[in-house]
């Protein structure tokens, strides 16, 4: 190689965290690029980096997080680009795809109390944080009678606001939890029965250019086809459904040898207004399995259902 290969990449801890491991699978496939100056870690501050103040639906919704990246992507500042795939667009820009999933990481929630309380047991009108949408719905389906406020920045920031009094409760994905090192100070992990996941939540996307053959060539190794089954699906989901940040949209694809099971749920804001559909079938039918519940739940959903 006569330059780097360029990993794009937030700068929190989370990114940094996920690029190196890119990094280091990379590395694992191709030893050559153990050598020095064969990789470069790129750093680039996203929309939703600076914009701490609003939550993700007021700001603008998932593209926050991946726009910079894609712009380095389309220049030639980078030639993949690493991301949380809970965080993507539907949809790709031109030019652009997700070529490669890494093996996917639990997909629960963590739950974060000041007093060791559960979502159970917190007393009526504890303040909860969260910077989501599905969890503020699921939080409230469960508890009506607790106050959910937005909460955002990375993991450590969130956690010294818990422990700084601001809120009572948080919630962040084990995924991240585990990639850092911070599963020790968890209250409780939800299972996915008190708390569907966010779709493709735990999954590492690593996006390049379409007519980069030799970027996507070396990523081949690493992709992971069990993950690529299950996250197909839900993203299916969330395109039947034309779903954002805006939307309380969870959603989780399961394997069991090639056959998938994906349980989809949308809810109001509120939490008071639930809809489900569940599929089976075929690995191999992941996008159409993703789509026949998307397109079960849109068909009941009230007029103007997205927009309230």
């Amino acid at each position: 190689m006569t330059q780097p290969l360029r990993i794009g990449t937030r700068g929190s801890p989370l990114a940094l965290a996920q690029a190196h491991e890119t990094r280091d699978r990379l590395i694992a496939a191709h030893p050559h690029l153990a050598a020095p100056g064969a990789i470069e870690i790129v750093v680039f501050k996203t929309t939703g980096d600076r914009i701490l103040d609003r939550t993700l639906a007021e700001a603008g919704g998932k593209g926050l997080f991946t726009k910079e990246l894609e712009d380095a992507l389309l220049d030639g500042r980078a030639d993949l680009a690493v991301h949380s795939m809970k965080d993507v667009p539907t949809w790709m820009p031109d030019g652009l795809e997700i070529s490669t999933l890494l093996p996917r990481e639990d997909t629960r929630d963590a739950f974060f109390s000041r007093g060791g309380h559960t979502v159970d047991t917190l007393p009526a009108g504890s303040v909860v944080g969260t910077a989501g949408l599905r969890r503020q719905a699921q939080i409230l389906e469960r508890r009506p009678d607790l106050r959910v406020v937005p909460f955002r920045g990375n993991v450590q920031s969130r956690l010294a606001k818990l422990e700084a009094g601001e809120v009572d409760a948080t919630l962040l994905a084990l995924a991240g939890l585990r990639r850092l090192g911070l599963t020790d100070r968890i209250t409780a992990v939800l299972e996915h029965e008190e708390m569907l996941p966010a779709v493709a939540q735990g999954a590492i996307g690593i996006e390049i250019r379409s007519a980069d053959e030799a970027t996507r060539a070396l990523l081949a190794p690493l992709n992971c086809a069990a993950t690529t089954a299950r996250v197909t699906a839900e993203r299916a989901l969330l395109a039947m459904l034309d779903g954002s940040c805006r939307t309380p949209i969870a959603g989780l694809a399961t394997l069991d040898g090639d056959r998938l099971h994906l349980k989809a749920k949308v809810l109001s804001n509120d939490g008071r207004q639930v809809f489900r559909a569940e599929r089976n079938g075929s690995a191999s039918d992941a996008a159409a399995i993703g789509a026949d519940a998307g397109a079960e739940i849109k068909a009941v959903l009230p007029p103007d259902f997205f927009k309230s």
